[in-house]
């Protein structure tokens, strides 16, 4: 006989499950994916518009309407392989507020941080449309490969590596060794150094400086904090929304 079923917390510190991630994420993927093919730059990790101006035979309608048609798609399947999760009315405007309580209490610690240690102006904005544009693709794709992919994966592999412990990808594990814990703070620290200097890297990389790349470095741990803590979703929201402060604002 089956026991009872364990009820999931519902209060604005519940964590959604995994598709319930993927669901809120969707508005941040969708506005990148229907503006990006107006602009002449994409974001580095992005590896999904190409190939489907490639399949829309580089008509413009034709990849508005595929991506329309293709993020309906996935919320559809998204919320029913994720019901019962915490996936409810409110739920993305509770990430999206969430998202700009942690992107302004970041870009408030690193501005401190790095006006410690460097001096020089700040960043130039954008055009609103590009800049918006860019940040949702940021939020999402570099999201993506650096917390969930790059520290997700690798910190799950090395705590087995050092410590034999397992660690949920998106729930986390309790009691983990004071080894374990270390691991993943190493960890932390070199996936925030490879994220920060993936922007100095290809044809549109920027120009190597010390204080940008600690300014995205620290903003890389903070990102990984949010993402150990409140998930994938709110790590998103977090970085699209703090881009648009900087590249819009």
């Amino acid at each position: 006989m089956a026991g009872p079923r364990a009820v999931e917390p519902t209060g604005l510190t519940a964590k959604p499950g995994a598709w319930a991630e993927l669901a809120l994420t969707l508005p941040v993927f969708i506005l990148y994916q229907l503006g990006v093919v107006f602009l002449n730059v994409r974001n580095a990790t992005d590896l999904v518009t190409a190939r489907l101006m490639d399949v829309a035979h580089g008509d413009r309608l034709t990849y508005l309407g595929m991506t329309l048609s293709v993020g309906v798609l996935l919320f559809v399947v998204f919320a029913i392989l994720g019901r019962g999760q915490t996936l409810r009315t409110g739920k993305v405007a509770q990430i999206a507020v969430e998202g700009a309580v942690y992107a302004i209490a970041m870009g408030t610690a690193t501005s401190w941080i790095v006006g410690k240690l460097f001096a020089g102006p700040p960043a130039a904005a954008m055009d609103p449309f590009t800049g918006l544009v860019m940040s949702m693709g940021a939020g999402f794709y570099e999201e993506l490969a650096f917390r969930a992919l790059l520290f997700g994966l690798g910190a799950k592999l090395l705590v087995w590596l050092f410590s034999h412990q397992r660690v949920g990808l998106v729930q986390g594990s309790g009691g983990l060794s004071l080894r374990s814990v270390l691991v993943m703070m190493g960890w932390a620290l070199v996936c925030a150094a490879a994220f920060s200097g993936m922007h100095y890297v290809g044809a549109l990389g920027d120009r190597f400086d010390a204080r940008s790349f600690v300014a995205r470095a620290v903003l890389g741990l903070a990102l990984t904090l949010v993402y150990a803590t409140r998930g994938f979703a709110a790590a998103v929201w977090t970085h699209a929304l703090y881009d648009v402060w900087v590249l819009v604002l």
